[in-house]
């Protein structure tokens, strides 16, 4: 065996002892199909508010901008589907954000991960990244063979369907790399017929401005109008797409007791929601990723939902 691979399958092995549902490898390069839809998708103004994504274009599309002289693109998945939910009558909110903001728990696994590769391997640069850099996560863990791209636009896998986090280390290492699977949507339109706001306006496109997630947690302004009676009780985020996915039928509780929510996040319901003061939403929230609407974010999207 090569070093490539034996480097590889060390990687791997270690990726699994640390949590992650798998980890796939890609050579570290130009991301040429990804560009054109980047840009259409940027002309066609379907980010909305979401400025940051036009900015580091170049960054977005090669990894070698980001990190210097890397090789590898280390893709992992980390699994957050829950066990329990919400109570049937109650706002909803998206089950990524149950727990602790996945950012911290997340950055600590690769931190990990980085330090493993460090000690067994040598001198090996790198950066993690979750989701807060420019990086397009489900290109790279497309490309690393970790699932297809659905006509959602999220990353699914026949093994467990889509409700995951997806990260990346961009390393200067020289790895076996993985090749892609290949896509498993078939004539299925679950998900388009599924979504409230009419987002999904073709298959493997979503017009950002119209998502739901995007109406209740990056929109800072007033929700338009248009989208009256399309909330469908979500307060923050969505799960719609992925709720509908037929390949969602095989997803499994996750294992990580920091995705654990309050009991009060799941037995709440919608007066209570209408009730919550900035002491309550602090404790149920303390170091949640719904922080970022702030209490004031959340009541506004709820008062748009009742009116």
């Amino acid at each position: 065996m090569g070093s490539k691979q034996k480097h590889t399958n060390l990687i791997k092995t270690e990726a699994k002892r640390l949590g992650f549902l798998s980890c796939g490898v890609s050579k570290a390069e130009f991301l040429e199909e990804e560009a054109p839809r980047l840009e259409k998708w940027l002309n066609q103004n379907m980010h909305g508010e979401m400025q940051y994504m036009e900015n580091y274009f170049d960054k977005r599309l090669d990894p070698t901008k980001l990190v210097e002289g890397s090789k590898s693109v280390i893709s992992l998945l980390l699994n957050y589907f829950p066990s329990k939910e919400q109570n049937p009558d109650s706002y909803k909110i998206s089950k990524y954000a149950y727990g602790m903001d996945y950012h911290f728990v997340i950055k600590d696994k690769l931190k990990s991960l980085l330090h493993f590769i460090q000690e067994e391997i040598g001198d090996v640069h790198g950066r993690a990244f979750v989701d807060s850099a420019p990086v397009l996560d489900k290109a790279w863990a497309a490309k690393s063979g970790l699932g297809w791209i659905g006509k959602h636009s999220n990353l699914l896998t026949q093994q467990v369907g889509s409700f995951y986090f997806i990260a990346e280390l961009i390393v200067d290492l020289d790895l076996e790399y993985d090749t892609p699977v290949t896509d498993h949507c078939g004539t299925c339109t679950a998900c388009i017929d599924a979504c409230p706001t009419d987002a999904i306006v073709q298959p493997y496109m979503v017009d950002g401005s119209k998502c739901i997630s995007y109406l209740t947690i990056e929109l800072k302004n007033e929700i338009p109008s248009e989208f009256d009676g399309k909330l469908d009780d979500w307060m923050f985020g969505c799960d719609v797409c992925q709720d509908v996915c037929p390949w969602n039928r095989f997803s499994k509780p996750h294992s990580e007791p920091l995705f654990n929510p309050t009991p009060e996040l799941l037995s709440y319901t919608k007066k209570d929601w209408e009730e919550i003061t900035e002491d309550v939403f602090k404790k149920i929230f303390k170091k949640s990723a719904v922080k970022r609407t702030k209490l004031s974010g959340l009541k506004r999207n709820v008062d748009f939902i009742k009116k």
